[in-house]
C-alpha cells in the first residue's frame, strides 16, 4: 500500500518553547467515560432487552456482528453525541469503542477478511440494515434479514419501568404530549402542519415521570391527540396486568381535550385532568372571578389568581357535563384566564392545588421530550419510510432510556442529579484515555488533567450499588447475558 506523508499541524510558539504536535500519540479515545454507560448497561441489561425484540434471519456461520453488539454500538452512538451512521466509519476503529460494545477481539484484528481487520466495529452500511429491513424479511431475504417486532418494542418500554419501579406507587401519572419533528425531504408520511409552520412528523409521546412509555411515530395531517385511546388502552392494560389496584391519572394540555379520550378514561378508571381551550361561554362563566382578580391585582401591583368551580358541557362535542376549574388571573397589563377538565371530585382535590401543583407540573414532559429532541437525535429522521424513521425515533428513545437511568439511579447526590443529557455527557463521558489492548488486559489510562474526575468516580460508585441493589432481586438482571 501507498504510505502517505502526513505534515504534522504546525502552531505558534509558546515564548521560547517550540510547540511540536502530532498525530503520534497510539491509541487515545475521547470518549473514555463511554465505559460507564458499559458497566450500566451490564447491570440493568437496557440494550440486551432492546435486542430481543428484533429477529435476527442471517446465517449463524457468517455473522461478525450480533444484533446486541449493533444495537449496543447504535445506541451508545446517540448517547454519546453521534447523530450520524456516518460517524461509525471511523468510530469503528476505535478499540475502546470494541470494549464498549462488548466485542472480545478490540482490535479486529482477527476478523475473517482482510479489509476488515483493524476494524472491530460495524460500518454505516452494516448499522443501516437495522433500520432498513422491511416487514416479512425472512431467511431468504437477501441482505436485510434483522426484523424489527414493533409491538414487542412498544411493550418494552413499559416492562423497563415496571421492572425498574418494582412495587406499585400511590398514583401514576401518565402525560400525553405531541411535538414537532420537521422533516426536509421527501419522506412517506411529511405533511404540513399549520400551527408548526413546516413540514414535518408529529410524534406522541407519553411519560410517566421521567420514565418514557411511548414514542410513536404520527405522519402530521391529523389531530395532536390522534391515536391517544389505543396507546393508553395499551399502556394502563399492560401496567394493570402488573399492578391491578394502581390508581392512573391522564394528564396532558387542550390539545387532548378530547370526548374519545376523556370518556375512555372514565370507562376505564382512570382519572383525567386536561387543559381545557378557552371560549366565550367559559370566560363568560369566569366573569366574576376575573374582576375579584383584577381588584387584586390594582391593589398590590402582582398577579393575582381567583379560582372557580364549576360544571361545564359544550354544545356538541362533549356527550356529558364535567367538572372545570377555572383560573382567573390578572397581571399588570393584561390578563390571563385559564381552564382544566378533571374527572376528581372537588373534596379530594380543590381547585387551586389541582391547577398550580398538579396540572403545571406537566411542563417537566416537555422539558423531557426537548432533551430527548435536543440532544439525543430523536428528529434524526430521514429516512424514507415511516417504518425506518419509527425504529430511529426508538433508537434515540433507548438512548434516553439509558441516560435518565444512569441520572436517577446512579447520579443523587452529585451535582448532575437533576442534569441534561449533554450536561451528563459533557461532564462524564467525554474523558480522553489512551487504550493499549495486551493479551490479558485492555489498559485504560485517563487524562491526569480531566477536571471532572471525583464526579466520574461518584457516578462508577453509582453504577456498582445500583448493580450491587439489581443483583439482590430475583432474577438478578445481571445474570441474563447478551443475547447471541
Amino acid at each position: 500500500m501507498t504510505e502517505c506523508n502526513r505534515e504534522a499541524p504546525k502552531f505558534h510558539d509558546l515564548g521560547t518553547r517550540e510547540i511540536d504536535a502530532g498525530f503520534t500519540g497510539g491509541n487515545i479515545s475521547s470518549d473514555g467515560g463511554g465505559l460507564l454507560l458499559r458497566e450500566l448497561e451490564r447491570h440493568a441489561g437496557i440494550v440486551r432487552r432492546f435486542a430481543e425484540c428484533f429477529t435476527d434471519h442471517r446465517d449463524p456461520e457468517r455473522i461478525e456482528h450480533t444484533v446486541y453488539e449493533l444495537l449496543a454500538q447504535r445506541v451508545f452512538g446517540l448517547a454519546l453525541g453521534y447523530e450520524d451512521l456516518n460517524d461509525h466509519d471511523q468510530l469503528r476503529h476505535d478499540p475502546l469503542w470494541a470494549v464498549m460494545v462488548g466485542k472480545d477481539d478490540p482490535t479486529g484484528q482477527e476478523r475473517p477478511r482482510e479489509r476488515d481487520r483493524g476494524r472491530a466495529l460495524a460500518g454505516k452500511s452494516t448499522l443501516n440494515r437495522l433500520e432498513l429491513t422491511p416487514v416479512g424479511a425472512d431467511a431468504e431475504s437477501r441482505y436485510k434479514k434483522i426484523a424489527a417486532e414493533c409491538r414487542r418494542i412498544e411493550n418494552y418500554f413499559i416492562d423497563l419501568y415496571l421492572d425498574e419501579v418494582r412495587s406499585p406507587p400511590a398514583e401514576i401519572v401518565l402525560d400525553l404530549d405531541s411535538t414537532d419533528d420537521p422533516v426536509h425531504g421527501d419522506q412517506l408520511g411529511r405533511f404540513f402542519h399549520g400551527y408548526y409552520g413546516g413540514y414535518c412528523f408529529l410524534p406522541l409521546y407519553i411519560f410517566s415521570g421521567d420514565h418514557l412509555l411511548c414514542a410513536k411515530l404520527r405522519p402530521a395531517d391529523r389531530d395532536g391527540s390522534a391515536g391517544s385511546v389505543p396507546e393508553l388502552a395499551r399502556i394502563v392494560g399492560r401496567i394493570r396486568e402488573r399492578w391491578p389496584a394502581v390508581a392512573i391519572v391522564v394528564r396532558g394540555d387542550s390539545g387532548f381535550c378530547r370526548d374519545g379520550i376523556l370518556t375512555w378514561c372514565e370507562a376505564n378508571r382512570v382519572d383525567y385532568v386536561v387543559g381545557l381551550a378557552q371560549n366565550k361561554r367559559l370566560t363568560a362563566e369566569l366573569a366574576g372571578e376575573m374582576e375579584q382578580a383584577k381588584v387584586l391585582c390594582e391593589q398590590t401591583g402582582a398577579a393575582a389568581r381567583v379560582f372557580k368551580d364549576f360544571q361545564y358541557e359544550t354544545l356538541k362535542s362533549w356527550t356529558r357535563a364535567r367538572r372545570v376549574v377555572g383560573k382567573a388571573e390578572h397581571l399588570p397589563g393584561r390578563v390571563n384566564p385559564r381552564f382544566i377538565v378533571t374527572s376528581f371530585e372537588g373534596d379530594s382535590r380543590p381547585g387551586r392545588a389541582l391547577y398550580e401543583n398538579f396540572y403545571c407540573a406537566r411542563g417537566n414532559m416537555e422539558n423531557r421530550i426537548k432533551e430527548q429532541q435536543l440532544f439525543l437525535f430523536a428528529d434524526r429522521t430521514s429516512c424514507e419510510t415511516m417504518r425506518a424513521n419509527q425504529l430511529r425515533l426508538w433508537f434515540s428513545s433507548v438512548a434516553y432510556v439509558l441516560l435518565s437511568t444512569l441520572r436517577r439511579q446512579a447520579l443523587p447526590g452529585t451535582e448532575l442529579a437533576a442534569a441534561q443529557c449533554d450536561t451528563i455527557r459533557r461532564k462524564l463521558f467525554k474523558i480522553g484515555a489512551w487504550v493499549q489492548v495486551t493479551v490479558r488486559k485492555v489498559w485504560v489510562k485517563f487524562s491526569e488533567s480531566f477536571p471532572f474526575r471525583d464526579l466520574f468516580a461518584q457516578a462508577c460508585a453509582g453504577v456498582a450499588a445500583y448493580g450491587a441493589r439489581l443483583a439482590l432481586l430475583d432474577p438478578p438482571a445481571a445474570a441474563r447475558p447478551p443475547p447471541a
